[in-house]
Parts: structure tokens; sequence; C-alpha cells
């Protein structure tokens, strides 16, 4: 098996032990600021398959961002709306899963010398899904927000998803 999946903003292929290594160097760079981890799958339907994106991005709350994406096509055009929400849904919960509880505490003994002056980690699901009346998955928020939290992750929709709903799905195209 492959374990070369993800793409950083440089062009490099990842493993997720390289993706862990180079936010954990991110973080180290400047202890002192507030974090986010931030996960979200976008999806493209094609003529003959669907193309699945799924963002990591690290941000420096006010000061920067380190990312990275893991691409998953499917050989058939996924056309049911709930089936392609609940894969999208499924491949944030696959990433979010790889951030064991070692690999979180990790990162949360970078910042812990400095949450009282500020500093503070977080860990987000942003889901490709909005509660408007306008929008057509809003009958999905709950169940895909409730596998998120189920996993003790914090889910975010639209309009606040945008790991989800831009960065990841500038790639799907």
């Amino acid at each position: 098996m492959n374990k070369t999946v993800y793409k950083s903003a440089r062009g490099e292929w990842l493993s997720f032990d390289d993706v862990f290594l180079q936010i954990k160097a991110f973080m180290l760079s400047n202890p002192q600021f507030d974090y986010k981890v931030m996960v979200g799958t976008d999806s493209q339907v094609h003529a003959r398959s669907t193309t699945f994106v799924t963002g990591v991005v690290v941000q420096r709350i006010g000061n920067g961002t380190w990312t990275c994406a893991k691409k998953v096509n499917v050989e058939r055009n996924m056309t049911n709306l709930y089936e392609r929400i609940s894969q999208e849904t499924a491949f944030t919960e696959e990433v979010l899963s790889e951030f064991t509880e070692s690999h979180k505490l990790k990162l949360v003994n970078i910042v812990l010398p400095y949450l009282y002056k500020g500093a503070d980690l977080q860990f987000e699901a942003h889901l490709d899904i909005g509660s408007s009346d306008r929008n057509r998955t809003r009958a999905y928020v709950k169940e895909m927000r409730s596998r998120i939290e189920a996993l003790g992750f914090k889910a975010s929709i639209k309009p606040n998803a945008f790991v989800a709903s831009s960065y990841a799905n500038r790639y799907t195209k």
C-alpha cells in the first residue's frame, strides 16, 4: 500500500507521518500562537468518476498557514447527494482519525507553556454542508455533525467550513 498520499502546498508527496512532522515543525517555529488544525473534504462529479479532495489546513491565527491535500478518485459518477456528502464526511473522519491521542498530545505540548499568553490548539472538521433554507444539504447537517462529534472533534458547516468549501474545492476540478 502506498503511504504517500498527501500533497503539500510546495508540491511534495507526503505520508501522514511526514504531514505530522511538518505540522509539528510549523507549530514549533512559533509556539506562542493560537492554532487550528482543520480538515475538510469536497467532491466533484465528472462524466465517469467522482473526485474527492480532503484538505488539511493548520492556521496560525493571524500569522499564516500550512496546508496539504489528499485526492481520491472513485471510478463512477456519484450523483446521489446523500451518498456523496456521506462519503465526504467519511474521508474527513479518516484523516482526523490519523491524529491519534499521542499525536494530539504532542501538538498540545507545543502550545502548553504559552496557554496563559494566548496560545491554544483546536481541531475542527469542516463539512461542505449548510443549514440555510436554500441549501440542499440542510437535511444532512445533524447526522454528519453527530458523526464528527462522536469522534471528539468540533464540526463546522457553511459558511464557516472554508477548508471543505474553498480550499479542498479548488483541487476537485
